[in-house]
C-alpha cells in the first residue's frame, strides 16, 4: 500500500543542474507487476515522457515535478527501509542523470529495476539493474517508437512487457516473439490493457497457444481501483 507521496523539499533551478533529477513523486507501495510483484517497493517516478500511449495511466508525470539532488533522493529512499527500488516515469531515461541514479542505488545495495518504454537506448544502463522494457503494440498508438536495437542489450535477468489492447495486439506480439526469438533472450510478460481487454480472454489465448510467457495483472489496480499514482 502506498504510504507516502511526498518528496524532499529542496530549492533548485528549473533548468536543472548536474547531479539533479526532476522527480514527480517518491513513495512506498507494493510492486504491482513484473517478476517482483507483491514486494514492498520504493518507487521513484521521474517527470517527463516523449511518448503518448493511449492507455497511459501516469500522464500527471508528463510535466511538473521538482528538481532534487541525487543525494536527497538516496536519503529519502533510505527512510523506507526496503530493499526493492523501482525507477519509473514518465520515461525515466529521458533524463540523463537517471543513469547516475541507477548506479548509485545499486552501489547502495538495493535491488533495482527500471521501467522503461523501450523507445530510448538502454545500452548504458548499469548491468546490475533489472530492465523491465515495454515493446509498444499497435494498439498503444506508439508502435513506431520501439527502439529495436535495445533487444541486443537485454540479459536473462531482464523482462520484456507487452501491454495488449485486443486480438490484433496479441497476434502482433506472437509474431514479434518468433521474429526476434525473444523467449531465448529474457522473461516475457503479457498484460491485458486495463479496461480494454478482459483478463480471462487473454488468459485463454495464452493457454490455447501454449505460450511460454508470464501472464500478469496489475496488482495495484486491483487493490486500489486504478487510483492515479498507485
Amino acid at each position: 500500500m502506498r504510504t507516502d507521496t511526498s518528496i524532499v523539499p529542496e530549492k533548485a533551478s528549473t533548468d536543472g543542474h548536474p547531479g539533479q533529477l526532476r522527480i514527480s513523486e517518491i513513495f512506498l507501495s507494493l510492486q504491482g507487476e513484473s517478476r517482483s510483484v507483491g514486494y514492498p517497493t520504493v518507487f521513484i517516478r521521474l517527470t517527463g515522457c516523449p511518448l503518448r500511449c493511449g492507455y497511459c495511466d501516469t500522464s500527471y508525470a508528463f510535466q511538473g515535478g521538482q528538481w532534487i539532488t541525487l543525494d536527497a533522493v538516496l536519503a529519502q529512499v533510505a527512510t523506507y527501509e526496503t530493499r526493492h527500488i523501482t525507477v519509473t516515469g514518465g520515461e525515466p531515461l529521458a533524463q540523463k542523470q537517471c543513469m547516475d541514479l541507477l548506479t548509485r542505488l545499486c552501489d547502495a545495495g538495493y535491488e533495482v529495476s527500471l521501467e522503461t518504454s523501450g523507445a530510448l537506448d538502454v545500452s548504458a544502463v548499469d548491468e546490475r539493474v533489472v530492465k523491465v522494457m515495454d515493446l509498444k503494440t499497435p494498439g498503444s498508438g506508439e508502435g513506431d517508437r520501439n527502439h529495436w536495437q535495445n533487444l541486443e542489450h537485454l540479459s536473462p535477468q531482464d523482462q520484456i512487457k507487452f501491454v495488449l489492447c485486443d486480438r490484433k495486439d496479441y497476434d502482433w506480439a506472437k509474431q514479434i516473439l518468433a521474429k526476434y526469438q525473444l523467449l531465448s533472450r529474457c522473461e516475457i510478460l503479457f498484460s491485458p490493457c486495463f479496461g480494454q481487454l478482459e483478463a480471462k480472454t487473454l488468459a485463454a489465448w495464452v493457454l490455447d497457444d501454449k505460450l511460454q510467457i508470464r501472464f500478469q495483472l496489475q496488482l495495484h489496480k486491483i487493490l486500489w481501483d486504478n487510483e492515479p499514482g498507485r
